[in-house]
C-alpha cells in the first residue's frame, strides 16, 4: 500500500483519515500541521509532525500527501498549502469513493470525492477539488482548480465553474453556463445564466412563523 501523510488535524482531517483508511489503497502513517497550530502529538494513535520538519523525516520518494482543509477564506488556505507541498516535490493523493459513479478519468490531484457522486462522461475535474456526498456533475462540465462543492448540488451538462468557487448544498446550475472565479453560490440557489468573478448568490432563508410550535394543531 502507498504511504500517506494527511495535512491537518481538524474535522476535515479526521474525515479524510476515515475514508482513506477504509476505502483506498493508501496507508495513513502520520498527520502534519504547521507548528504554531500543533496542539497534540498524536491523532488516532498516529504521530502529528511539525510541517516545517516533514522533509527531514518523510522523503518525497516514499510518501504521498493529502491536504485536508475545508473552504476557509474561499478555499485559499487549502490552496496555499496544496501549492506549498507540491513545490516540495511530494505527490498529492486523491480520494475517490468506491461508492461514487465515475465516468471520466479527467480528475486532478488532491481531490476528495465522496460517496454517491455521479460524474458523467467527458467531465473534467481540476486539482484540489472537494465534492462532498450526493452531487450530480453533468456531462461535458468543467470544474476548475480549488473548488469546494457541498452535498446534493446539481450541475447540469456543459457547465464551466471557475477557480476557487464554493457551491452550497442543494444549489442547481442550469446547462451550458459559466460560473466566474471565486464565486459563492449559497445553499438552494438557482443559477440560470453566466456569472462574473467574485460574486455572491444567496437564497433567502425560510421565514419564522409567528405561531409558536406549541400552538400548532394536527402535528
Amino acid at each position: 500500500m502507498k504511504k500517506l501523510i494527511i495535512f491537518g488535524i481538524g474535522e476535515q482531517a479526521e474525515i479524510a483519515y476515515y475514508y482513506f483508511k477504509n476505502d483506498s489503497n493508501y496507508e495513513v502513517i502520520a498527520f502534519s500541521v504547521d507548528s504554531k497550530f500543533k496542539d497534540r502529538d498524536t491523532l488516532f494513535e498516529l504521530p502529528v509532525i511539525n510541517f516545517e520538519d516533514i522533509e527531514k523525516e518523510y522523503s518525497i520518494d516514499d510518501y504521498h500527501f493529502f491536504v485536508a482543509i475545508g473552504y476557509s477564506k474561499l478555499n485559499k488556505i487549502r490552496t496555499d498549502k496544496y501549492l506549498e507541498i507540491k513545490s516540495k516535490g511530494y505527490i498529492l493523493a486523491s480520494y475517490i469513493s468506491s461508492k461514487a459513479s465515475i465516468f471520466t478519468d479527467k480528475i486532478g490531484d488532491n481531490c476528495f470525492i465522496l460517496e454517491d457522486n455521479t460524474i458523467q462522461p467527458y467531465v473534467k475535474i481540476g486539482n484540489n477539488i472537494t465534492l462532498w456526498s450526493g452531487n450530480h456533475i453533468g456531462h461535458h462540465s468543467v470544474i476548475k482548480d480549488n473548488c469546494f462543492i457541498a452535498s446534493h448540488v446539481v450541475i447540469s451538462g456543459g457547465v464551466e465553474i471557475g477557480e476557487n468557487t464554493f457551491i452550497g448544498v442543494n444549489a442547481t446550475l442550469r446547462d451550458h453556463i459559466k460560473i466566474g472565479k471565486s464565486n459563492v453560490i449559497g445553499a438552494g440557489a438557482l443559477i440560470l445564466g453566466d456569472t462574473e468573478d467574485n460574486k455572491v448568490y444567496m437564497e433567502k432563508p425560510t421565514a419564522v412563523s409567528r405561531v409558536p410550535s406549541n400552538r400548532l394543531r394536527g402535528i
